[in-house]
């Protein structure tokens, strides 16, 4: 596998390429720098949870580990009959602040446009501040919601705005197993032409990358701990009409247009490095291993500390034995707090609370958790 990958990542400029020519331009593509970054530090950040599986009005505020955790309330709109949206995926709007300057950066869009817009009237947040738009990997619960935000706030958005995908990978056609073997259902694909039509220009971020000055992404991640893939989508590479992946640099099975099991290869994880506290690694939804996305954050920015290990761990389908493997290494990495959302599994959340009591937040949809110097 590690062979295969490496051979995707050779020739990556020419997947640009292809792509810039399958578009008909180049204009919506950019190749971030592979020159080693330096890594922003910020002194505050806010992380509104725009959606999640769950929303839970009953919670109460908690602190834990210097961590704030100011639950969502009704989470009832002006009018009663409106209220937030749960569903499969996930959203994020982060606010960071250095000394006197903020950005903001939405970090996935959720399944649907729908359940993003109304949370983000529901719960105030102003879009129009978004600085950045990061994807972590392609799966449509965290990508579903972005031609929706755009098509309704693109025009008050900044005009150079750009999308932060971890690499090419992201825009492949996948598919889910039907339970009939051999056979699938569609699962879509990010349509970069849409976004070239809304003017987002697209930064794949193979190596790491500095995103809006305050956040940092960790690039392709490298697979060097006891976890593994869990079953979950199929890809099918190549493009047609513009739509879908460049395959020129795949395997001869890829080549021939196999559909094969989806091995992530470029999804990536969101940082943030907190004065004085350390990282802040977000993992949306961790498919290649929780462990080895805060190990590659930890590489490419130089900072050892784990402040906080947020988001998707894709750990619901784990085995007993395995999850209690994995949250085992995550308490060697010594973060003070661990935020499980989305596909982490309620499984994981028990197990983590039973490892590590003193250390877990179970957020919901609506929740802001802050982290601040």
């Amino acid at each position: 596998m590690a062979e295969a990958i490496e051979r995707r990542s050779f020739l990556k400029m020419s997947a640009a390429l292809a792509v810039g020519a399958a578009t008909g331009g180049f204009a919506c593509v950019e190749i971030a720098s592979a020159a080693p970054i330096e890594v922003p530090t910020v002194d505050r950040l806010s992380m509104r949870v725009l959606i999640d599986s769950a929303h839970d009005q009953f919670l109460k505020p908690s602190t834990v580990q210097g961590v704030q955790h100011q639950p969502p309330g009704s989470g009832r709109g002006a009018d009663y009959r409106q209220v937030l949206h749960n569903q499969w995926g996930l959203s994020l709007f982060l606010e960071s602040q250095r000394a006197d300057e903020a950005r903001t950066i939405l970090l996935d869009f959720g399944y649907s446009p729908d359940a993003l817009l109304n949370n983000i009237g529901i719960l105030k947040v102003d879009p129009t501040k978004v600085d950045a738009l990061i994807v972590s990997h392609g799966h449509h619960d965290h990508y579903g919601g972005l031609g929706g935000f755009l098509a309704k706030y693109r025009d008050a958005l900044a005009p150079d705005l750009k999308l932060y995908a971890g690499g090419e990978d992201n825009f492949c056609h996948r598919v889910s197993p039907s339970g009939v073997q051999g056979q699938f259902t569609d699962f879509g694909q990010l349509d970069r032409r849409e976004l070239t039509a809304q003017k987002v220009a697209t930064v794949l971020c193979e190596t790491p990358t500095v995103v809006a000055g305050h956040a940092f992404t960790t690039g392709q991640i490298k697979r060097r701990s006891v976890e593994r893939i869990l079953p979950n989508t199929f890809v099918e590479r190549g493009i047609k009409d513009g739509l879908g992946c460049d395959a020129s640099h795949y395997s001869p099975a890829e080549l021939q247009g196999k559909i094969i099991p989806d091995e992530h290869v470029h999804e990536h994880a969101t940082c943030f490095n907190i004065r004085g506290k350390g990282l802040v690694v977000i993992s949306s939804c961790g498919h290649v291993g929780i462990v080895n996305s805060v190990r590659q954050a930890q590489e490419v920015s130089g900072v050892e500390k784990v402040h906080a290990i947020v988001g998707g761990f894709h750990l619901g389908p784990a085995p007993k034995d395995y999850l209690q493997q994995v949250v085992a290494e995550v308490g060697k990495l010594k973060p003070d707090v661990i935020i499980p959302m989305h596909c982490s599994g309620l499984n994981f959340a028990l197990e983590a609370q039973a490892q590590l009591p003193e250390n877990v937040i179970v957020p919901t949809t609506g929740s802001r958790l802050i982290f601040s110097a």
